[in-house]
This record gives structure tokens, C-alpha cells and sequence, in this order.
């Protein structure tokens, strides 16, 4: 489920050089945990989803193995190893345990979320 924001409430995270290829990092958001991934060296792809795992109810998913099922951009948790679509938050295995996603843009070399 992706959110309805409005422009003014993007929230700086970090300068896109301090996410390592392919892993994410974890912000806090108004108090909440969102997981931030960049997919790529090159030409990064951004994903930002909440941190929180329903199934397994802990905070873990920004240090998930991310990949890929089919098309889709996953990130495997690392507890139960459930696959979250990092375009929508979709838990594939367990589609009622999904999490919300968030906007991500780059502007001048800094990452921004928002929520």
C-alpha cells in the first residue's frame, strides 16, 4: 500500500554514496522505522517500505537479502525469510502481513523519503 503524501513532507535520509549497493539502510520517519534499499550501482533503483516485519514482529527487514521473483524487486526477511515486493510492500506469502511503501527520489547526491 503505498501512501498519499504531499511534496512538502519529504524527509532527507542520507547522501545516496553512504547506502552500499544492493542493501538498505533503516530511518526513522515521524517516529516510525522505514527500510531504505538502493538496487544497483550504476543506476541505483530506491525502495523505501516499513522496517517492521508482521510475521515475525520485529524491526528487521532494512537487513534483508534482496532479489528478485520473476519481475519483481524483493527483499527476503531475515528472520522467516517471507518476500516483501519493494515496489509495493506486498508480502507474497503472506499477502495480509504486506507493509506500506513510500516514495523515494535522489536530489543532489541526497536520498529523500517521503512519508
Amino acid at each position: 500500500m503505498h501512501r498519499d503524501i504531499q511534496l512538502n513532507q519529504w524527509n532527507a535520509i542520507c547522501p545516496l554514496e553512504r547506502i552500499v549497493p544492493d542493501t538498505g539502510v533503516c530511518a526513522l520517519l515521524n517516529g516510525r522505522q522505514v527500510a531504505v534499499f538502493r538496487v544497483g550501482a550504476e543506476s541505483p533503483r530506491l525502495f523505501a517500505i516499513d522496517n517492521y516485519d508482521p510475521n515475525s514482529h520485529a524491526a528487521v527487514l532494512s537487513r534483508g537479502l534482496i532479489g528478485s521473483i520473476g519481475e519483481r524487486v524483493v527483499v527476503a526477511s531475515p528472520i522467516y525469510k517471507q518476500h516483501f515486493d519493494l515496489r509495493t510492500g506486498e508480502c507474497l506469502e503472506v499477502p495480509q502481513h504486506s507493509v506500506s511503501s513510500y516514495p523515494v527520489r535522489v536530489q543532489d547526491g541526497q536520498v529523500w523519503v517521503g512519508a
